[in-house]
Order: structure tokens, then sequence, then C-alpha cells
């Protein structure tokens, strides 16, 4: 199999943990950067949730394009896997995003299930702000996620 694109938007733009030979900015169309999901494993628990970033339906979002060389297909999409899909709020698509150089590519997007116990809806900046502010989570505090998104958009 060939080379495959993977859709950065939030922390896989400051930490890819995968290999990958090419880094392009690119944009999704139809889907919008949001703070809509609540975080119970990497930044947040059960029972001090944090609020990390998910793909909503509208407009559009500018991330990083990753592209991965296709022998390291099924090592790369098991570990996005268990990093992305690990409590199942993302749904795993294949979506045209634009390079920015022109080209338009097919690439593995993890987009929000609006459905899913996880997904916060659009909240104001001051209740997603009294989310954020002491969530702790495996990877780390919340507030750290955010700030190093920020930062590297």
């Amino acid at each position: 199999m060939g080379d495959f694109w993977v859709f950065g938007y939030g922390s896989l733009i400051w930490r890819p943990g995968f290999a990958h030979v090419e880094t392009q900015r690119a944009r999704l169309h139809g889907y919008r950067r949001s703070l809509c999901v609540y975080s119970f494993v990497h930044r947040g628990t059960r029972e001090r949730p944090g609020l990390v970033l998910g793909l909503d339906r509208g407009g559009s979002c500018v991330g990083l394009a990753f592209r991965v060389p296709g022998d390291l297909r099924d090592e790369v999409m098991a570990y996005l896997r268990e990093r992305e899909l690990v409590t199942n709020v993302y749904l795993e698509r294949m979506l045209k995003i634009r390079l920015d150089g022109g080209d338009t590519v097919d690439a593995v997007v993890y987009i929000v299930d609006r459905q899913h116990e996880q997904y916060a809806g659009a909240l104001d900046v001051a209740d997603a702000a009294a989310v954020v502010r002491g969530a702790v989570g495996q990877s780390g505090n919340n507030e750290d996620y955010v700030l190093s998104t920020l930062e590297h958009l």
C-alpha cells in the first residue's frame, strides 16, 4: 500500500507520536476545531473531567497533515486508534483535506461523535475555562494541553 495522510488539529500538531516523512499545513472543510469533548482519561478523570478538542460539524479547520509511509500503516493506525479511540468519543473517517500546496488528498481524521456521553456541545468561554482549570489526566494538565495547542497553531 502507498503512503497515507493523517490530519491533526489538536495535540497531534505538537505531539504526533508516530513516524512520518512530510508535514504540511492543511484545511479540512465541513468541520471546525472546538473544545467540545469532556476528557475522562488524557486530560481529566470521570470524577473531574477535563475538556479537549474535537472536530465538530460546520465551518473549516486548519491543521497539520502528516504523510506516513505505507509500510508503517499498520503500526501507525494501531497507535492512533489506541490514542484517539480510548473511549470511542471520536469517529475515524477518511476525509478530503486541502494541503497548503493546493493538492487535495484523503486523510485519516478523527471527528467527534455527537451522540457520545463525552460530547460537551458548544460551551461558552466561562464554562469551558471552568472545566479546563485544574483538570489533570494521564497525559497531564488540561491547561497545558490548551496552551500548547494555541502556541502551535
